[in-house]
């Protein structure tokens, strides 16, 4: 069974399990509001619970920190969970977007699993807040409530996007020949672990590599290890004819 034919979820508490959303009838974000300021609500916030988790930050910290009020932060999103699956999604659609080339080309699987590589790391690279978010959402239990569950939704099926392209990727790869038979949601979970950790580990991966994770030294070579870790394990040699 692929990821996306499984249920995708994000770490949640016991109030929003059950899949009701009072506010559905509602638009997702006011209409009224001002994109370049619902913008810098969620650059303020994103950092914020990247750093501390989704119960570790208050609504009224976000709005002193991007110099509104509270009621007007709450213009532009009803609640601190509606605020907060709003930056998850928006990390989410940065990602998809990045990949979807490299995820929709055709050709060589290996080619394409080089370029798929060469954009997750770019864009975890690009915004350092990212990985942390992702991971602390993936194994945090936090209770959104029960009036979020559209936007919730919609961060799960991106990330089943995300996941399913991966998993069709590796599949085509095994079906022609190119990989070796393995686990496709194993492999996932690996990749996940060597990208997303990686970029989440701050000061521990900072030591550990003797150089800023997000220098761009840094990145080239998260590239190359990965890329060279995952052919080695994963992609088939080529045939070069004859015997001996």
């Amino acid at each position: 069974m692929s990821p996306t034919e499984r249920s995708v979820k994000f770490r949640r508490g016991p109030t929003d399990r059950s899949g009701r959303d009072p506010s559905r009838s509602r638009p997702l974000t006011p209409r009224t509001e001002t994109p370049s300021s619902r913008d810098k609500i969620l650059d303020v916030a994103e950092a914020l619970f990247a750093r501390r988790g989704f119960a570790g930050v208050g609504i009224q910290e976000v709005a002193d920190a991007v110099g509104l009020g509270k009621s007007s932060l709450f213009h532009h999103f009803r609640s601190k969970a509606h605020l907060y699956l709003a930056v998850l999604h928006r990390v989410l659609a940065r990602i998809e977007e990045r990949l979807a080339p490299a995820l929709e080309a055709v050709g060589d699987p290996a080619a394409r699993l080089d370029a798929c590589i060469d954009a997750l790391v770019d864009a975890l690279a690009e915004h350092p807040t990212t990985a942390r978010l992702l991971l602390r959402g993936l194994f945090e239990d936090d209770d959104f409530g029960g009036g979020a569950a559209q936007e919730l939704r919609a961060a799960e099926e991106t990330l089943a996007r995300i996941l399913g392209r991966f998993d069709r990727l590796l599949r085509d790869g095994i079906e022609a020949g190119a990989f070796h038979a393995v686990s496709a949601p194993h492999t996932i979970q690996t990749l996940v672990g060597a990208t997303v950790y990686h970029f989440a580990s701050g000061e521990f991966g900072d030591g550990l590599l003797g150089r800023p994770l997000f220098s761009a030294e840094a990145v080239r070579r998260r590239k190359a290890e990965l890329k060279g870790l995952l052919r080695r394990g994963l992609v088939r040699p080529t045939e070069t004819g004859g015997s001996t």
